[in-house]
């Protein structure tokens, strides 16, 4: 893998881990168009390396958010950073049961196979029109909803489903606020991406010597600063309930992924 793909896999992370457009299945796409071949090792290593990028960008955006819930995780009396707290544990649920049990045929689908990419899409694209024109009445965050959006972070393990525009999109069509519904979607992947990110480190045994580590590192930084443009610019649009411009790329794309893969 050379420095300019490193960059741009870096760029493409970075923007599409925010913006619900789905990060997997752009990656596959840009993997296929730069002619990218990866081994197994060093495409997971590389994967690690940009989620711990943009994981690292959601905990820099939303710092205050994160110091206030470890302030209140602290105190004896039960508060709302532990409600909150929980209902990021019971969020994960759904992806931890999946990821564990079908871990070898999820890796399965991350093998450019661009029809699965171009469907998934398309019902992204759908979750994001709805979420921007069904009017609900108001609701919080309860733990029912969150087992719910989580159930919609565990469907977006596909490539082509973007977690972020599921989860958020999943708030907004129950009534959730859209500003928390962002917050919270941005902030309950970090654990999970985490464990991830931990998981894969035990199972594989990484030679670091065999990998550039320059190529690492400029995919890590450009994953990085692109996050935090792109974590900052989705909050907005969220909140402006602009998200039907996202659902009409997502066709598009899907579109010109299924005539490119008839021909």
């Amino acid at each position: 893998m050379d420095y300019f793909e490193a960059f741009l896999l870096g760029i493409v992370q970075g923007l599409t881990e925010f913006l619900p457009i789905s990060s997997s299945g752009h990656i596959e796409i840009s993997k296929v168009i730069l002619g990218s071949s990866f081994d197994k090792n060093e495409g997971l290593l590389f994967t690690i390396i940009l989620h711990f990028a943009t994981s690292l960008s959601t905990m820099f955006f939303f710092r205050k958010d994160i110091i206030d819930i470890f302030k209140g995780l602290l105190t004896k009396k039960w508060n709302e950073s532990k409600k909150f707290s929980l209902s990021i544990l019971i969020s994960m649920i759904p992806a931890v049961f999946i990821g564990l049990l079908y871990e070898d045929f999820i890796n399965s689908l991350f093998n450019g196979s661009l029809i699965l990419v171009a469907a998934m899409l398309y019902i992204t694209g759908l979750l994001l029109f709805l979420s921007d024109f069904l009017k609900l009445k108001k609701k919080e965050i309860t733990y029912k909803n969150s087992f719910i959006i989580g159930l919609a972070q565990a469907i977006a393990i596909l490539p082509g489903i973007s977690r972020s525009g599921a989860t958020i999109a999943t708030s907004v069509i129950m009534g959730i606020d859209r500003e928390k519904a962002a917050r919270f979607s941005f902030i309950m992947v970090i654990p999970l991406i985490f464990g991830s990110m931990f998981k894969s480190m035990i199972d594989y045994d990484f030679n670091l010597e065999s990998f550039n580590i320059l190529s690492l590192l400029i995919g890590f930084i450009s994953a990085f600063i692109t996050g935090l443009f792109a974590c900052k610019w989705m909050i907005r649009l969220v909140k402006s309930s602009k998200l039907y411009y996202f659902s009409i790329y997502c066709w598009i794309v899907g579109s010109i992924i299924v005539a490119y893969s008839l021909n």
